[in-house]
């Protein structure tokens, strides 16, 4: 069974965050960066059913050259090889444009499952893999907290509201896209660090695979929210103050 994994490197979640020079995205010359936890999930589904049922692993990522690192790190954990899609800018890339390069970068592998996280965490469109199922022509399915393959198809258990579930049997190829929390994470091993040295990384640039991007949406300007306090006495009894203070919660902060 051939698995791939999409995979973003986003910024450190204990990251401290400032606007840029030209204020259109964050300052990130000193952040740290790591692999987008729902990724990170989404990876682990992956190996999981890799370990199940057989065959590999493939983990695609694109970003610059620092994106390397997190890629690595998949293969520590047990992806067998990588494609990275190095190119600059696309942190503020739209979810179209995304997924538009991820399928000219995967559509020659033809695997059996893609499996994405449900959203980044820094931009959080939760877009880019139902877009990338819909051009590559693929059924999908979101927000999946199990999988279950069977011969030629597979069971997923999806999440709702209010603690509903759905149960949808689907045929392969496919591509869900994870919930976080589908189960415990693992650590790279020594020995899995060392192995990731060996494993194929194929290197392309949106230029090679002929893509060029069209915005369809533009990051104006990024700035960190206004704090602002302020104080108001509530008149009245006991029970009239806790009846507008009921009011205030859900009407004004919108708590309730």
């Amino acid at each position: 069974m051939k698995i791939l994994t999409a995979l973003k490197q986003v910024p450190a979640r204990d990251s401290s965050l400032r606007p840029g020079p030209d204020q259109r995205w964050i300052e990130d010359a000193d952040l740290n960066y790591e692999i987008n936890e729902p990724d990170a999930y989404a990876l682990e589904e992956a190996l999981q059913l890799k370990e199940k049922h057989g065959g590999e692993v493939i983990v695609v990522s694109a970003g610059p050259a620092r994106a390397a690192q997190s890629i690595r790190e998949a293969l520590a954990k047990g992806a067998d090889r990588a494609i990275h899609i190095e190119a600059d800018g696309l942190d503020t890339w739209d979810s179209l444009n995304t997924a538009m390069l991820l399928a000219r970068a995967v559509e020659s592998e033809k695997p059996d499952l893609i499996l994405t996280g449900l959203q980044s965490e820094d931009l959080g469109y939760g877009q880019t893999g139902v877009i990338l199922a819909e051009l590559l022509g693929l059924p999908h399915a979101t927000i999946i907290m199990q999988v279950e393959v069977l011969d030629g198809s597979i069971r997923v258990k999806r999440e709702l509201e209010e603690g509903w579930f759905q149960h949808i049997e689907m045929p392969l190829p496919a591509l869900l896209t994870i919930q976080s929390g589908i189960s415990k994470l693992r650590y790279a091993t020594l020995m899995g660090i060392k192995r990731a040295r060996t494993k194929e990384i194929r290197r392309v640039t949106p230029e090679q695979l002929g893509f060029t991007p069209a915005p369809a949406l533009e990051i104006a300007r990024v700035y960190p929210p206004q704090k602002t306090k302020q104080t108001e006495i509530l008149d009245g009894d006991a029970k009239q103050a806790a009846q507008k203070l009921v009011e205030r919660l859900r009407f004004s902060a919108r708590v309730l």
